[in-house]
């Protein structure tokens, strides 16, 4: 079972093909360029990564949601989507057009020299943050991401509930993401959500509005650390024993579309990291004007989506059931 494909495992379930429903969110990666260099990353993103969004591709994404209404949400990753010197003209320009903004914030790059009024400028923006803080100790977190992360972090969400974020009378969103240390799947949201609102409030008078539980991709940095580690196998195989068909159904690929830095069109960010092309066959941002084109279209699929099915299922949006 654990040498099974995706695609025959939906097929076992009735549940083949993958295909993409109506598209309501742009996911963006603007580039790979990160203060941070975490180990469960799966972009591999990192301080010397040059690769990066040019103004020109900036403008044709705003040019999609302009010419796209259904297009309710942009939502900005990296790397560290602050970094990019295009990241303001995206945040101004699908604000000024009336959509939803989720910035994917590591937290630290606040403190990075040069953005010290980026929470500022999410907060007067109303632009909703999903913040990465894979526990509520520091050596749980240091241990993922780099001695001194914890404090940094911390002094960040001090900073963003300054501003409104994450207080429950504020429509400034405020999430955390929590995703496991090693080679197992997330434990259950809503209690680990609120271990989460206890540690954080009663040691650290931290607020936040929902934690989103996310599963390990097999892919990339986290692929190398388990091949390492002698975990590879035991990992796909622990995705696979938990496949969740009721997961399949809210799956994130079936509702976005994923654009890397240089404009290319995947069905997820996953996919767009294995460099695994859009299952609909268009290549770029530059080849579709009317996304609603793409529904019903086929979704590549590999080994690495049994981490999204598996469990309680996860996506950008955390768990699925």
């Amino acid at each position: 079972m654990t040498s099974v494909r995706f695609d025959d495992r939906l097929a076992a379930e009735g549940l083949a093909p993958l295909r993409r429903d109506a598209v309501a969110t742009l996911q963006v990666n603007v580039g790979k360029l990160c203060d941070l260099a975490c180990h469960h990353c799966h972009v591999e993103a990192g301080p010397k990564r040059p690769e990066r969004m040019t103004r020109r591709t900036a403008g044709r994404v705003l040019e999609l949601l302009e010419r796209n209404p259904q297009l309710t949400t942009l939502d900005l990753s990296g790397g560290a989507p602050e970094l990019n010197e295009n990241f303001r003209d995206l945040v101004r320009g699908a604000r000024g057009l009336g959509r939803r903004v989720i910035d994917r914030c590591n937290l630290t790059v606040l403190q990075v020299p040069g953005q010290e009024d980026t929470a500022a400028f999410l907060a007067e923006h109303g632009v909703a943050v999903v913040a990465s803080l894979p526990c509520y100790t520091p050596d749980n977190v240091e241990a993922q991401r780099g001695r001194g992360v914890f404090g940094r972090s911390l002094e960040a969400l001090r900073q963003l509930n300054a501003l409104g974020y994450g207080q429950s009378d504020s429509p400034l969103e405020l999430d955390l993401v929590y995703n496991p240390l090693g080679a197992s799947l997330p434990p259950p949201q809503a209690e680990l959500e609120a271990r989460y609102r206890k540690e954080l409030l009663e040691s650290f008078g931290i607020h936040f509005h929902r934690l989103l539980t996310i599963t390990n991709m097999p892919i990339l940095r986290f692929a190398h650390a388990l091949a390492r580690d002698g975990q590879a196998e035991a990992y796909q195989s622990l995705l696979v024993n938990h496949f969740n068909p009721a997961s399949v159904p809210a799956l994130m690929c079936r509702f976005l579309l994923s654009v890397s830095w240089d404009g290319g069109l995947f069905d997820c960010d996953f996919n767009q990291m294995l460099e695994l092309p859009l299952g609909a066959g268009e290549r770029s941002i530059w080849d579709v004007d009317d996304v609603d084109a793409l529904a019903g279209a086929r979704i590549a699929t590999g080994m690495h989506c049994y981490g999204c099915t598996a469990g309680a299922g996860s996506s950008c949006g955390g768990a699925l059931t």
